[in-house]
């Protein structure tokens, strides 16, 4: 809802399917969850398959090889890569990228402008945007603009010149050539992508660096090409292209800040997933913007981490306001209006999301949050990768708390990851080397090794932010298992006590040049990059819908 200057007054964030997965498991063998689970989402397959596995292996107390944990690193970093580019060039850049206007480009000026901002990045001649300019042309002269199509080109919101608006079309149309080798490293551990297998106790892999019938030495030295491909991507591309671009918005480092508490889980493991201060990623929470203090997070405690349901369409017991998730209920109850339908009730219930907090606390999670838990924790290569992006676009640390800070986050973390790729590849082959070459821990593989009645949970940072799994295994069956994504704590709703989400708090404050055409919302929900069918509506203050932008 928009007050009478056009910005937005109210927001409220919907979740209009119901994903159910937790009832699909009841009942079945607690090693088979991690194929079912990673099917609730397309892009962020292998994350599901790693929080249920450990869920698992945390349940009946199984340690991996350290081969296991290092493989299983790999396959994580490769997701971030892969999805943080992808994310930043497909489905965020158009934001702030106006296509149309790159047909205005002169390709030399281009050229000049691209060396300028990628001098070690080899296209960048000036008939190699000439080239990239007519392919655009003829998309915009057959009238139908393809990929191209969903954006509202030509909108005051949009500052680049059409030499940067060229530049990033043709990175875009590189990144989408890229993005489907670095995946390869999913088959070469996980035999296939984008549903890699996994393994409780280990990984589903074989290691003979001589062998035929394993992976073998020549796997192992595609893999490390791909990732020192993927460090030129992001080095030399990605990361030069979002600081060019955030230069021109300047103003959105004051748009977007929304709840200001900060969580992650932590991920990359170096001494097993039972040693948080090792992680790469660390764990810990920031509330109130204070980077002074991080908090600890116990994933065990029935008061920290709780789930309610006051605006969504699920049943809780009577008089219970909110559940820790290994006593989670996913008991669907539908009270909402008959589809398709234009308006919900937001004083009743209006999504399918639940509301989890941290203490009472709404969060947001994301690549933002993990970068200043990093900084806040004093860790000094998070501190070297902010301080020096910081400089560049020369504005302080308070611009990280906003829409282009959430954008600038994801790029800075993926320069981290590509990093820790590498360095997790070099540590398997000093292992195997070394002649460690076991890959799974079976000794806890039968359930009669398990005991009756066991519970455990599986932390992880999915690209998009904090995910845990929590499981209860009782008679050596999945009794109750519950998920809580990253998405369900941005796009929560509000909570009984009217606190809002991440996504209903940040769009607060946004101005709108025309309401129209709502390219400013877009813009910080994308920030966020939603993992579910998502819509945003905007509404006049008499609550007339203005515009309906759907995201597919």
């Amino acid at each position: 809802m928009l007050d009478d200057k056009g910005v937005v007054k109210d927001a409220i964030s919907s979740g209009t399917m119901w994903r159910g997965i937790e009832v699909i498991l009841q009942g079945r063998d607690p090693r088979d969850a991690w194929a079912f689970v990673e099917r609730i989402c397309g892009v962020c397959t292998t994350v599901h398959a790693l929080a249920s596995v450990r869920a698992v292996e945390n349940a009946v107390g199984i340690q991996v090889p350290k081969n296991a944990d290092i493989i299983r690193n790999i396959m994580f970093l490769t997701q971030y890569v892969q999805d943080h580019v992808i994310h930043f060039y497909h489905l965020h850049a158009l934001d702030w990228v106006d296509v149309v206007s790159a047909l205005k480009a002169n390709p030399a000026a281009t050229a000049a402008l691209a060396q300028k901002v990628s001098p070690s990045w080899p296209t960048t001649s000036p008939g190699y945007f000439a080239d990239i300019q007519n392919t655009v042309k003829k998309f915009v002269d057959s009238g139908q603009l393809g990929i191209f199509q969903n954006a509202y080109w030509g909108h005051p919101a949009y500052k680049l010149p059409p030499e940067a608006n060229l530049m990033a079309v043709a990175h875009y149309l590189e990144a989408l050539q890229w993005q489907k080798e670095i995946v390869k490293i999913h088959a070469v551990f996980g035999g296939k992508n984008p549903h890699p297998n996994y393994l409780v106790g280990g990984v589903p892999v074989s290691i003979n660096l001589n062998g035929d019938n394993a992976i073998n030495m020549e796997r192992l030295n595609m893999v490390h090409d791909l990732i020192v491909q993927a460090q030129g991507i992001v080095e030399n591309l990605y990361v030069p292209d979002l600081l060019a671009i955030a230069s021109f918005y300047p103003e959105w480092t004051k748009i977007g800040a929304g709840l200001g508490n900060y969580m992650s889980y932590g991920d990359v493991p170096q001494n097993g997933i039972g040693d948080p201060s090792k992680f790469l990623i660390p764990r810990g929470v920031i509330l109130n913007k204070n980077l002074g203090e991080v908090l600890p997070i116990d994933h065990t405690s029935a008061s920290e981490i709780q789930e309610q349901v006051a605006h969504s369409w699920y049943d809780y017991p009577g008089g219970t306001k909110a559940l820790h998730p290994w006593d989670g209920i996913t008991k669907p109850n539908y009270t909402g209006p008959k589809p398709p339908y234009q308006n919900l009730d937001e004083n009743g219930a209006y999504s399918w999301v639940k509301a989890p907090r941290w203490k009472g606390h709404a969060m947001e999670v994301g690549p933002l949050a993990r970068m200043l838990v990093g900084f806040a924790s004093g860790r000094s290569d998070y501190k070297e990768v902010v301080t020096e992006a910081l400089g560049r676009l020369k504005v302080g640390p308070e611009a990280l708390f906003s829409t282009l800070g959430r954008t600038a986050a994801r790029g800075l973390e993926t320069r981290l990851a590509a990093k820790w790729l590498l360095d997790e590849y070099n540590k398997l082959i000093a292992n195997l080397k070394a002649g460690d070459s076991s890959t799974a821990n079976t000794t806890k593989w039968a359930p009669e090794t398990w005991p009756e009645d066991c519970k455990g949970f599986g932390p992880s940072e999915a690209p998009r932010g904090a995910l845990c799994h929590w499981i209860h295994i009782k008679d050596k069956k999945i009794f109750n298992y519950q998920v809580v994504v990253p998405s369900t704590w941005n796009a929560s709703p509000k909570d009984g006590d009217g606190q809002k989400g991440a996504y209903e708090s940040a769009l607060l404050g946004t101005p709108m040049a025309d309401s129209n055409k709502p390219v400013e919302l877009m813009r910080t929900i994308h920030s966020f990059d939603p993992c579910l069918a998502c819509a945003t509506h905007v509404l006049s203050p008499e609550g007339e819908e203005l515009a309906k932008v759907v995201v597919r």
